[in-house]
């Protein structure tokens, strides 16, 4: 008998908390209302930083780049779609190292990565300096 008892309090604790989830979410309470409305409006008056009318955004620490482009901040000195210029693209096997498009298997200014110089003795092959 106790185990039943105890089942049947179990299933309306389960019910009623369901429903009080459920009452929950579909109305908002009284003490909250105003702030969702607030949030809300804050939401709708938020001004859109964009580079293209506010190009100083893209000097704030953590940006892609000082350069914009197409609405986005982007560092034309090694971005491989934006190499120089915006939309200036490097084809496969380049690389945009200051703000040119490079071949690192035989640049012996960036061989292997940007700014990896091969001495005046080796050349660049194959990425590597002096490889034979």
């Amino acid at each position: 008998m106790k185990s039943i008892t105890l089942s049947l309090l179990i299933m309306a604790l389960a019910i009623a908390l369901s429903s009080s989830i459920s009452s929950a979410m579909e109305e908002p309470n009284s003490n909250i209302q105003g702030t969702s409305h607030l949030v809300l409006s804050r939401k709708q008056n938020r001004i859109s930083l964009t580079c293209d009318k506010y190009p100083k955004i893209c000097h704030v620490k953590g940006s892609a780049g000082s350069d914009c482009c197409n609405n986005r901040c982007v560092n034309f000195t090694i971005d491989m779609l934006n190499c120089g210029r915006c939309g200036k693209k490097c084809s496969f096997p380049k690389i945009c190292c200051e703000g040119k498009c490079v071949n690192p298997r035989s640049d012996e200014k960036h061989c292997g990565k940007c700014g990896n110089k091969c001495d005046n003795r080796g050349s660049c092959v194959y990425g590597m300096c002096s490889y034979a």
